[in-house]
């Protein structure tokens, strides 16, 4: 049998494999190499949709070893492989830890977190990667960024939602890893410059590159899939789900 995975972080990619997705999360973060150690989020898909996608290339290729091994991962591609997948084709989200513990998340209809605040941070995962705060809630977001109505859009956007702590009491803002350790200042003005009501701003650029210490325990609603055809939510089990169900994946995280 064939699965098909469209990775969206740290890297896009569309890949066939003959591993199931807990063994293929595993495969891919820790690799066969040792020392390798690597996160990775990915969607499982429906393969065979309507694309330029050489589906008969890995029908073909993805085939088991002499030895009866499985076919690890065959790519078949790198490039827009986010904005060229319908949300038909689209499974559950699963994401990996450093050490090839994997979560599962199913795909939910969006709407507005119990918790809205007027405003939410947003770490931008594929095919962008900036961390962002802005007065637009998911669904709002997922539209502004896809919108041809603005100058600096994609074809389709993954994002989580970050949780968000009183930053003027740090001290008691409870685990949520090295997210605000550095340059609190800045992240406070990008706060007030999208509450402001003279400012009116729906969006500012908090970090380019705090993709590279993303981490897990950062998420708080999910993580959302947005293009043309709407939005998916996939929602982030709480903190009380995991430790009653995933325990293992939640300590691996530093969740716990």
């Amino acid at each position: 049998m064939i699965y098909y995975y469209l990775t969206v972080f740290p890297m896009e990619a569309l890949i066939a494999s003959e591993l199931d997705p807990k063994a293929f999360g595993s495969y891919m973060a820790t690799g066969s190499r040792k020392g390798s150690a690597e996160q990775l989020i990915f969607i499982e898909i429906e393969g065979g949709f309507e694309s330029s996608f050489d589906w008969d290339f890995a029908e073909k290729n993805c085939v088991s070893h002499s030895s009866g091994e499985p076919k690890h991962s065959l790519y078949l591609s790198i490039y827009r492989v986010l904005e060229n997948t319908p949300h038909s084709a689209m499974k559950s989200m699963f994401l990996v830890t450093k050490d090839g513990r994997t979560l599962q998340m199913y795909k939910n209809t969006c709407k507005v977190p119990g918790n809205w605040k007027g405003y939410a941070m947003y770490q931008e995962l594929c095919p962008v990667l900036p961390l962002v705060v802005s007065s637009l809630n998911p669904q709002q977001f997922g539209e502004y960024i896809i919108s041809d109505n603005d100058k600096v859009t994609v074809p389709a956007i993954v994002f989580a939602d970050v949780k968000l702590i009183n930053l003027d009491d740090f001290e008691n803002s409870g685990n949520v890893g090295s997210m605000y350790d550095r340059n609190l200042a800045h992240m406070k003005d990008c706060v007030d410059s999208v509450k402001s009501e003279k400012k009116k701003k729906l969006t500012k650029t908090v970090d380019r590159s705090f993709s590279s210490s993303f981490s897990y325990q950062i998420i708080d609603t999910g993580v959302y899939a947005a293009s043309s055809e709407g939005i998916i939510l996939y929602a982030m089990p709480t903190r009380e789900e995991l430790k009653q169900n995933h325990y293992d994946w939640g300590r691996s995280a530093n969740i716990f």
